[in-house]
């Protein structure tokens, strides 16, 4: 063989090699909260026609969680902020966190009942529907029928937004259920996912359950919740921009408020979260902070027409200095 043949094969296999080194780079694998997938898809989807590939797998906040302590995940996402005793488990022990809201959202109660139209429901109702207290829709003066009520069955961010806001709604709710991730239901059927209870309640008529106001289409519908100020609120821009514009983030940029105050507030509205690793991301590390900026820059224009809160001023602020923290 020739020296010239030889170099040019040598030439070949080096191309390759750095061609392949480039896609690995530029090739981000997350995992986590389903309430703001269909955001992020949508998002990263943009994203790849300028060099960065993101592969998000929508499994839920706890799964996502789970995975970015397990350093499998190039980010995990979450709709509760990481807790204080993560901060030094595993990947997140070794490599630091830089945590950041995302986007807002509103969790609706929604409902498929065709003879009930204008649901509006009390604070004290929606947590008696999923103590089981109220259980027919004559016990609601919308329509006949029994409830079929709908929660998740995963580990769930939505799930500790939702409870969250229960507990601040009742205090049988509170004593008996309480918060989290994932809680005893009293009553109900449990699907995986925002996906899942969206399913169980289009696929079952006289069904209610609390979903991403982004899942809210076809038969589905969204009750009016009474908010702290006695007024009745549905979920959508206006009301979540409202009710989140309250909340006060701390020095890990998290923050909540399951009964927000304000005429106009949706009484729950939550922000959801990206979890990154601060150190030893190597070359990839370019291509987080590119991601993550894309999301919280052009991302945010197309929030509103998907059923998310776009993030504004500070909170907006404070998210993109976070991501500057995320170093290789």
């Amino acid at each position: 063989m020739t020296f010239a043949k030889k170099a040019l094969i040598l030439g070949t296999i080096t191309a390759i090699g750095a061609g392949a080194t480039a896609s690995a780079q530029n090739t981000l694998n997350g995992a986590g909260a389903t309430f703001p997938a269909p955001f992020y898809q949508r998002a990263f989807a943009g994203l790849a026609s300028q060099g960065v590939q993101v592969n998000y797998q929508s499994v839920g906040s706890g799964a996502g969680v789970r995975q970015f302590l397990a350093g499998t995940v190039d980010f995990g996402a979450s709709d509760e902020p990481m807790k204080a005793s993560d901060y030094s488990k595993g990947a997140a022990g070794k490599r630091g966190v830089v945590q950041f809201p995302a986007v807002g959202g509103t969790i609706a109660v929604a409902f498929n009942k065709a003879d009930c139209r204008g649901l509006r429901l009390t604070q004290k109702q929606v947590a008696d529907i999923f103590l089981g207290t109220i259980r027919t829709w004559e016990q609601l003066r919308c329509g006949k029928g029994k409830l079929t009520v709908a929660h998740r069955s995963d580990g769930s961010g939505t799930t500790f937004a939702f409870t969250n806001s229960l507990s601040a709604f009742s205090p049988e709710w509170k004593s008996r259920v309480g918060e989290g991730k994932s809680v005893k239901w009293p009553v109900g059927v449990g699907g995986k996912g925002n996906e899942g209870v969206a399913g169980i309640i289009q696929n079952t008529p006289g069904a209610i359950g609390y979903i991403n106001q982004a899942f809210v289409r076809g038969p589905i519908k969204a009750a009016a919740v009474q908010n702290k100020a006695g007024r009745f609120v549905l979920p959508n821009l206006k009301s979540g921009a409202a009710a989140l514009n309250n909340i006060t983030l701390d020095g890990n940029l998290a923050g909540e408020d399951p009964n927000p105050a304000g005429a106009d507030s949706y009484p729950i509205s939550t922000l959801t979260w990206i979890l990154a690793y601060k150190n030893d991301n190597g070359p990839k590390a370019g291509s987080i902070r590119r991601a993550m900026l894309f999301l919280l820059g052009p991302a945010q224009n197309v929030a509103d027409e998907l059923g998310y809160v776009p993030l504004r001023g500070n909170i907006l602020k404070q998210a993109k200095a976070a991501v500057a923290r995320i170093g290789a």
